[in-house]
């Protein structure tokens, strides 16, 4: 072989090498969107048995890729749960993870590894859009008309459009990075949860002028934002406050624009969506449309956004190197401080579905709930029964992308990949869940701490799971949890309540 020729070989050998690794690149370095849905239930999607209201969006995700049956939220609340999954700890190792006010100060470190800077260290581009509710700023006081961090870009986002907490907290406004978006200077905003600041109008003094009348007895009767009664006290940025209506498409578009913007690189999009969660004002075009009030309306438009980021992503032609994450911060909850018809237009729909409980409590529904995994082309469609928890996410992302996670980060999360590709069907061997309880799952069973917190909590509806007395359910042939075997297998009991403490005390 002449000189030349030699060449061209090694050349044309080299080019294949290296396409070879490109593709093996791609393949294990896709771009990721996790979507995590505000206090949607175990039962609100048709692909979880849901028969009267119907998602058709998730149900083809569902049906692309893998719908996990007992995939779980660390706990029952927002907060602590979302402090998990950014984190890979759980949330009652550290003090102060309960659900925060508007004004709380950043509660994620910013010296530890976190969901997105594992992203980042690799090379993606990474984004959150929608809810935060995990803190800003190193204390509760701070000045809302200047730079606003520590927040979501110090914890590892290149970019970050979100609302501060929730939709039923002030302050009511769009944070553009460290900045509220459409502030004026001559109109500044103040923010107080403990006393009454400027002279807006509040749902306890002019109820006449609220659009949707709060539950009572349940703090949302405070400063009125767009005719709703807020939790906390607000005064000033009348041009920065958002019309509730307008919230959801609003993160749809800053979402599809983050997609499109980044659609040539490897990019991590944690897109937090506001449904369910009160208060539900979704837009106008689907009020009225699932016919269980304004609760199943929001479930319908938040169907409709999975839909048209899909479509997004196939027009893109990424569609194929986008894994898609769905689930849930915590399990249902209906009258949650106000009055939108979630109880009296029920209509046999049950959020939980088999499940008892709901957000807030010890049983099944505070964290299992829907979790779908979709990667074309790469994971196989199916039903898995592995136990999976969000707070699992990081490990097996750092598995997924090679991305290591230094000694002493993320350290209860468990790296699970082969379970979240479909190519294992064993998942956790224990998982903590916190509610009104602490409780353990572990082979099947299920395990509540006592507990001398009420059975009941009337202002929500929701059975809280606590007990004075240890309650022991085997979920395998008892998911409703209806027969404690507690009394019957003491053993077993003191055999679970030595693994919870041995875990605590880690």
């Amino acid at each position: 072989m002449n000189k030349n020729l030699l060449t061209l070989f090694l050349m044309a050998l080299a080019c294949t090498a290296f396409g070879q690794t490109a593709k093996k690149t791609a393949k294990n370095r896709p771009n990721v969107i996790f979507i995590c849905a505000d206090d949607l239930g175990y039962g609100d999607l048709s692909c979880y048995g849901a028969t009267k209201i119907n998602t058709p969006n998730l149900d083809r995700l569902a049906a692309a890729g893998i719908r996990f049956t007992d995939g779980h939220a660390t706990s029952a609340t927002c907060t602590p749960s979302r402090y998990a999954f950014m984190t890979g700890q759980y949330p009652w190792r550290k003090k102060g993870t309960g659900i925060l006010p508007g004004d709380a100060a950043l509660i994620i470190p910013t010296d530890k590894t976190t969901l997105p800077n594992l992203f980042k260290k690799a090379g993606y581009q990474t984004g959150i859009v929608g809810k935060w509710h995990l803190g800003i700023g190193e204390a509760v006081a701070k000045d809302w008309n200047g730079e606003l961090k520590p927040g979501p870009n110090e914890v590892g986002f290149d970019y970050s459009f979100i609302f501060p907490a929730t939709a039923d907290r002030v302050p009511t406004v769009f944070l553009e990075n460290h900045k509220v978006l459409a502030l004026d200077a001559n109109d500044p905003i103040e923010v107080d949860y403990a006393k009454k600041v400027g002279n807006d109008p509040t749902g306890k003094d002019h109820p006449e002028l609220l659009k949707m009348q709060s539950s009572p007895g349940q703090g949302h009767n405070q400063t009125i934002v767009n005719g709703i009664g807020r939790i906390g006290y607000m005064s000033g940025g009348k041009m920065a406050r958002w019309v509730d209506e307008e919230v959801s498409t609003t993160f749809l578009n800053v979402a599809q624009g983050f997609i499109e913007k980044n659609q040539q690189q490897p990019f991590f999009l944690y897109y937090a969506l506001t449904e369910p969660h009160v208060p539900r004002m979704p837009a106008t075009r689907f009020k009225g449309k699932s016919g269980l009030g304004l609760r199943g309306d929001a479930i319908l438009q938040l169907d409709w956004t999975i839909g048209e980021i899909m479509k997004q992503l196939k027009l893109l032609g990424i569609d194929k190197n986008t894994m898609i994450v769905f689930t849930s911060d915590n399990g249902p909850v209906l009258d949650d401080g106000y009055q939108d018809e979630a109880v009296t237009k029920l209509n046999g729909h049950t959020p939980a579905g088999v499940l008892r409980g709901g957000k807030y409590s010890a049983l099944e529904a505070g964290t299992r709930v829907p979790f779908i995994l979709s990667w074309p082309g790469q994971v196989q469609p199916r039903v898995s029964s592995a136990l999976v928890s969000q707070m699992d996410l990081i490990a097996s992302f750092s598995k997924l992308i090679g991305q290591p996670i230094p000694a002493g980060d993320a350290t209860d999360s468990e790296n699970l990949l082969d379970a979240f590709m479909g190519e294992s069907k064993k998942g956790r061997s224990v998982l903590v869940e916190q509610g009104a309880s602490i409780s353990l799952l572990k082979d099947g069973w299920k395990y509540i701490v006592p507990g001398k917190g009420a059975a009941f909590m009337q202002d929500v509806g929701i059975e809280t799971g606590s007990s004075p007395v240890a309650q022991l359910y085997h979920l395998t042939e008892d998911l409703g949890e209806k027969n404690n075997l507690a009394s019957k297998y003491p053993e077993r009991v003191k055999e679970m309540a030595a693994v919870l403490e041995k875990i605590q005390a880690q």
